[in-house]
């Protein structure tokens, strides 16, 4: 029996119309990564929080066909090659964190670089359409203090999308306030197993934490400015 095709071929990375940048940081950008034609049952088995934000991957949350998928960003064959293109050596020997985002409020998506504890991050997305102009786009920033100084084209975070970066100390990106439905998983290679440890245990209590005031999260970001920035 033939084994299934992958949801997400390494080869589409190699697109014509990929983006693939060395200034101000590493950065990749490309469109079309999903099998289109398991689009459905990617889109019915993503998981449905109830509250805003980045959750740890956990497998009962999800269907078969994320579940799936997230074996495969977790490769090390994908790591390997997103890391050949953003010109990291030994990617895919390094720890991975998955986790997934349904819905976002106001709050997130300030400037920020990502923690030191990060190598690099793939942010790869959900959404069939995106009419809500250029809220909840992700930008690629030349500093932290404008999110209005791009780099690169705002990035909808239509079906099919992966973006990734290298973590330094200037790769700055963020996103126009938004609420409502966002569909992402992101994966981020982590310099240690311990940093691994910290960050389960971190978002483990953080899902308790949102599940349990969300309410209020949501009213603290109901008045974020355009460009907040955090570290």
């Amino acid at each position: 029996m033939a084994s299934p095709r992958p949801l997400l071929d390494v080869g589409r990375l190699d697109r014509p119309d990929t983006i693939v940048a060395s200034a101000p940081f590493r950065f990749l950008v490309a469109r079309g990564q999903l099998d289109d034609a398991r689009r459905h049952a990617l889109l019915a088995d993503f998981p449905h929080y109830g509250s805003a934000g980045f959750f740890p991957y956990e497998p009962a949350d999800c269907g078969p066909a994320v579940r799936a998928l997230v074996e495969e960003v977790r490769s090390p064959a994908f790591a390997e090659a997103l890391g050949h293109r953003l010109g990291i050596a030994g990617l895919g020997e390094r720890p991975t964190l998955v986790t997934l985002c349904d819905s976002l409020n106001r709050r997130h998506g300030t400037l920020h670089t990502d923690s030191r504890s990060k190598i690099a991050t793939a942010l790869l997305y959900f959404s069939e359409t995106w009419p809500h102009g250029s809220a909840g786009c992700l930008r690629f920033l030349a500093h932290g203090g404008d999110i209005e100084a791009m780099v690169a084209p705002e990035i909808p975070p239509l079906y099919g999308t992966l973006v990734a970066f290298v973590r330094a100390d200037n790769s700055w990106h963020g996103h126009l306030p938004y609420e409502g439905q966002r569909r992402v998983l992101q994966v981020a290679w982590l310099t240690s197993e311990d940093e691994l440890r910290r960050k389960q245990k971190r978002g483990t209590f953080s899902r308790w934490l949102k599940k349990l005031a969300g309410g209020l999260d949501r009213r603290l970001g109901a008045g974020r400015g355009i460009n907040p920035r955090r570290y």
